[in-house]
């Protein structure tokens, strides 16, 4: 079966490395040293590793079941990038742990649950749920390929690491979605998990950058958190667009290739990495093309 809507789009893994620029990073990194931009970043960068370790594990037991050649490519060049990404971020997030963020402790939740859901669930379940959290993933991930303002808040201390998850989850992001079509998957299972992951990722998010934001004395200076908040509320974020964009996941002839990013992928594929590229000097060997 042929799912494949685009089977000239390339995933390359690019073996990166940003561990000596992230012995750099600041306390509060997040642009104008902003308290909750920063500690929402930690959260977000403590739930990658073991999750980006999850989206592998379920999409790599279903790739025998694929039998579109060009989605077998695309497949390994999947889980290249993600297993590069996992790595990164846990460098990251030894660095935040050393600055006194919770991303240990996130990591270890996210570890706990994901193992609980791998028992529990069957494969195919697991892979809606990998095609699901993608579209978390590549949607936040057009945000900041396409959004000065996004951009600008991420800050210059760990924008390039960003940047360059950004750019790679767009490369793949209609991959996990196309082996969970190619091998089965019901729109019931597709949409029903989408809905329960949505509500668990907000509240998980919620909790856990508020936990984190208790255990900062910046915290409690007086007005900065409140300057904080306020400049979150007027982020892209927390925009309404944001929100239809995440929802149109539940639409029944949705695709994530609907949302055309190509544009945006060959911009910055060219500005990170191509000849003068800001993020040459972050490859560690030549980069795999899948």
């Amino acid at each position: 079966m042929t799912v494949t809507t685009t089977p000239d789009r390339k995933v390359p893994t690019r073996r990166v490395s940003f561990e000596e620029s992230l012995q750099q990073l600041p306390k509060h990194f997040a642009a104008e040293e902003d308290l909750v931009g920063s500690h929402l970043m930690a959260v977000l960068s403590g739930l990658f590793p073991d999750g980006e370790e999850f989206f592998v594990r379920s999409v790599r037991r279903m790739r025998d079941k694929v039998t579109d050649p060009e989605l077998k490519r695309q497949v390994a060049g999947f889980i290249g990038q993600e297993a590069i990404h996992g790595r990164e971020h846990r460098m990251l997030n030894d660095r935040l742990a050393d600055l006194g963020y919770p991303t240990k402790r996130v990591e270890r939740m996210v570890r706990r649950a994901l193992g609980i859901r791998e028992r529990l669930m069957s494969p195919l379940s697991n892979l809606a749920a990998t095609a699901a959290l993608e579209h978390f993933t590549a949607t936040f991930a057009e945000l900041i390929l396409a959004d000065d303002e996004a951009r600008s808040y991420i800050g210059e201390h760990a924008e390039g690491l960003f940047m360059w998850h950004a750019l790679e989850e767009s490369e793949h992001k209609a991959v996990a979605f196309d082996v969970y079509k190619a091998v089965g998957g019901t729109e019931r299972m597709r949409v029903w998990t989408m809905n329960a992951l949505t509500i668990g990722f907000i509240f998980a998010i919620t909790i856990e950058t508020f936990l984190s934001l208790l255990g900062d004395r910046a915290t409690f200076e007086r007005g900065r958190l409140r300057a904080s908040w306020k400049r979150f509320r007027r982020s892209p974020f927390v925009s309404p667009k944001l929100w239809h964009q995440l929802r149109d996941y539940n639409r029944p002839d949705f695709h994530p290739d609907d949302s055309d990013t190509d544009a945006l992928v060959e911009r910055w594929k060219e500005e990170l990495f191509g000849e003068h590229g800001t993020l040459n000097d972050k490859l560690t060997t030549s980069t795999a093309a899948a």
